[in-house]
């Protein structure tokens, strides 16, 4: 920890006093916690971005589709839209974020909503779609207006929220006990190739509840696809450099994975959920010309890809070489089946459901 994070723990534990106030008074019944005659899964975390919410929301997503009617409620963080916004076919990262964008491309048959006010977006849900079988909730950990059947609480093998603190000294936006209130815990990130040894130890520091289930999960990137609305075309499997622009909160794991496709890796960094200006494109190009190989491509996340197409920017980068790698969540160990089980259970047997 360095000085200024030292100087700024006091205020940390300020706020984590604050919000452990907020959550007593929960906990309590002062403050006002609603259920819904209708299954909802949360996903969230303790920390400020960077555990994977996106890729596992939509392992839900896919769990669940073909066998139930699902919606998904979020933030729409980064939006400029406001209150309650149903998902179509022509809705932009201005409309609804990126995320709930990035649900919207790849899942037709699941309803995709933004709402600041998660119990407002619940309600109007339920009153457009009667049949509703369950509703995902991204990034609701902290909205405890709402009392979800399931809170899936997730934390980055790397910065696992045992060795983190409250913001501003570290990422948490809450005391460690918060953690307590998840039904499942998932460990996220974690390398492919994953062992026993390791997955007991990090057992032993998580300590889980005898109400909580404890998961393993990596990230599995695909192949690398052309961004829509741009000429690029792949016919190499291996490239002198690669320029990679993101704004996510954490990069880093990306950027090894990329590594293993060239010679040398140009990163890009911008502020999580950043807009893109015609400024940024302008820089974007001008730093890959400036690349003196030759069999080079650009690369950006799936996520950031959203915050580009369906806008002017697409004019600017229409010929140049710009892919994005969706990624897919992968549970270690038999938790597959488990989780599976566990998530397919709640939703079938909802007294809503049967």
């Amino acid at each position: 920890m360095n000085i200024i994070k030292i100087l700024l723990f006091p205020i940390a534990c300020l706020y984590g006093l604050i919000m452990s106030i907020r959550n007593m008074l929960f906990d309590w019944k002062l403050l006002p916690s609603e259920s819904y005659r209708i299954p909802t899964i949360s996903v969230g975390n303790l920390s400020y971005g960077g555990t994977g919410k996106t890729p596992h929301v939509e392992y839900l997503i896919k769990l669940l589709q073909d066998k139930f009617k699902v919606a998904t409620l979020s933030r729409g963080y980064g939006r400029t839209s406001k209150g309650f916004v149903l998902a179509d076919k022509d809705s932009t990262f201005f409309d609804i974020g990126d995320e709930s964008l990035q649900f919207k491309q790849k899942f037709d048959k699941t309803e995709v909503s933004v709402d600041a006010f998660r119990r407002r977006g619940i309600k109007i849900l339920n009153n457009l779609f009667p049949k509703l079988n369950c509703i995902l909730l991204d990034d609701a950990y902290q909205h405890r207006f709402v009392k979800p059947g399931i809170s899936i609480l997730l934390t980055d093998f790397h910065r696992l929220y045992t060795n983190d603190h409250t913001i501003p000294t570290g990422t948490l936006r809450e005391f460690r006990s918060g953690a307590e209130r998840a039904d499942i815990i998932i460990i996220t990130k974690t390398a492919p190739v994953f062992s026993p040894i390791t997955k007991r130890m990090i057992t032993e520091i998580i300590k889980p509840k005898e109400h909580q289930k404890l998961y393993f999960s990596y990230i599995r990137n695909a192949d690398f696809v052309p961004l829509p609305g741009t000429k690029a075309n792949l016919d190499k499997q291996r490239f002198s450099t690669i320029l990679l622009f993101s704004g996510i909160a954490n990069s880093y794991p990306f950027q090894e994975y990329l590594r293993g496709f060239c010679s040398e890796l140009v990163v890009m960094d911008f502020p999580d959920h950043h807009k893109y200006t015609s400024k940024d494109i302008e820089k974007i190009k001008k730093t890959y010309t400036s690349i003196y190989t030759n069999n080079n491509i650009i690369i950006t996340t799936e996520k950031d890809a959203m915050r580009i197409i369906k806008t002017n920017l697409i004019n600017q980068i229409r010929d140049l070489p710009i892919f994005y790698s969706p990624i897919e969540v992968k549970f270690h160990m038999g938790g597959e089946i488990e989780f599976n089980k566990q998530i397919l259970s709640y939703v079938g047997n909802y007294k809503t459901n049967r």
